[in-house]
């Protein structure tokens, strides 16, 4: 089954597709542009160390970093690996894992069909030993020792080993030392087979291609799966944040700091206008042209580094301040100021009118990338939602929308984390 979803505002549309393997697939035919971007992921990433398959009576545990582990071994088979198939195309091939996923991606202006029957061929064609296991184990050690002296990596897994107690969100996406000794080719099967059966996959081509090449494709590479349905665990986590303050020293030249307000939404996952409205707030909070962050530009408290975001997750969410300042405590506190400020005086219409423009301007802006469009095509798929939803959403945004939001935020529910 397919169906064409269209956009008459934007003049944008594309396929959504029920393969009969089992995947959804989208493609977004853009013949204007040189080049196109294809990406292959899977609902599974460095949370999911629990999980059980439906019919067992027990839960199955796995080691911390296996996703990630899993996500390196793919690449590999007996004969050329991934990376040198697609040097043959002149690909540019890659992949992540996440909190919540795992992607395989490639960008190229040649050689599409090639690329992408390499792309779908080697995820779903796995080949582990215990020989290659313990080789891997060695190479993905240095690794995390080399994230370990990163500032920003590690400024941002302290802060949420602050933030959580139990949620898997608080481990390093790569694991331990110790948690990735313990992976072997019998678990990583394991796991393979139950997150990279296609009905818990997607994959979402953007760029000049067209929707019939890539059922083609697809047609001749993927086999028909049984659907495998399995319950993936989150631990049971406190309301209030584990820690208030957390500092490390490392070599940096200006203290890196991470502000973190955690939010205690029992839901897995936040709906389209939750989240737009969350990054709303963010934006009349801190953004680039709100009052507050000029204020601490002038004053040298923060510089061009300073960002938001909402960090959010299967199971876990949080709004996040981030930068370098050489009085951390003090954008703290402003930031607490001002959120507090604003939920007891509400805001402006002329604060509330540019956020709204500037962040719709963002929205369709993106519709100009087609790396964005493919990612964006797998997180809307995933989190069960439209790629033109945020589109429509805007139009019924309010300005008492965005105050809600705003007091929502919890500003004794914090941890802040630096790098000195």
């Amino acid at each position: 089954m397919e169906k064409l979803i269209k956009n008459d505002l934007l003049n944008e549309s594309y396929y959504e597709i029920d393969h009969p393997s089992g995947l959804k697939i989208f493609v977004m035919e853009k013949p204007d542009y040189s080049g196109t971007f294809a990406m292959f992921g899977t609902k599974y990433g460095s949370v999911d160390t629990c999980f059980r398959i439906k019919g067992e009576k027990n839960y199955t545990s796995v080691p911390e970093g296996i996703a990630h582990f899993l996500e390196h071994k793919l690449f590999e088979s007996e004969e050329l690996d991934a990376f040198e198939r697609f040097a043959k195309t002149g690909a540019n091939a890659n992949a992540f894992t996440s909190f919540d996923r795992t992607c395989y991606i490639f960008r190229c202006a040649d050689n599409f069909n090639e690329n992408l029957e390499i792309l779908l061929d080697f995820v779903k064609a796995p080949y582990f030993t215990e020989e290659t296991v313990q080789k891997e184990q060695g190479i993905i050690g240095q690794e995390i020792r080399m994230y370990q002296d990163d500032p920003d990596w590690q400024v941002l897994f302290n802060l949420l080993r602050g933030l959580y107690h139990n949620n898997p969100v608080r481990i390093d996406i790569a694991g331990t030392i110790e948690s990735i000794a313990e992976i072997n080719a019998e678990l990583l099967y394991s796991c393979y087979n139950t997150f990279y059966n296609l009905s818990n996959m997607a994959l979402a081509v953007a760029g000049n291609v067209k929707k019939e090449d890539v059922l083609r494709i697809a047609d001749r590479v993927l086999k028909k799966e049984e659907p495998v349905f399995f319950e993936q665990i989150i631990p049971e986590e406190p309301e209030a944040v584990k820690e208030k303050y957390i500092e490390e020293n490392l070599g940096v030249d200006m203290p890196k700091f991470a502000i973190g307000f955690k939010e205690n939404h029992k839901s897995p996952v936040r709906t389209a206008k939750e989240t737009l409205l969350c990054n709303l707030a963010l934006d009349v909070i801190a953004g680039k042209v709100s009052p507050l962050y000029g204020e601490m530009l002038s004053e040298g408290l923060i510089n061009s580094n300073f960002g938001k975001e909402y960090f959010i997750g299967r199971g876990f969410a949080a709004k996040l301040f981030m930068g370098e300042s050489n009085e951390p405590e003090k954008v703290h506190k402003k930031i607490i100021d001002e959120i507090e400020r604003l939920q007891k005086s509400g805001i402006s219409d002329e604060d509330f009118d540019v956020s709204l423009k500037r962040l719709y301007g963002a929205e369709v802006n993106s519709f100009n990338d087609v790396d964005d469009l493919a990612n964006s095509l797998v997180d809307c798929y995933f989190n069960g939602y439209g790629l033109f939803d945020n589109v429509e959403l805007y139009k019924t945004i309010t300005k008492e929308d965005i105050e809600k939001a705003i007091r929502d935020f919890d500003t004794e529910n914090c941890c802040l984390s630096v790098i000195k």
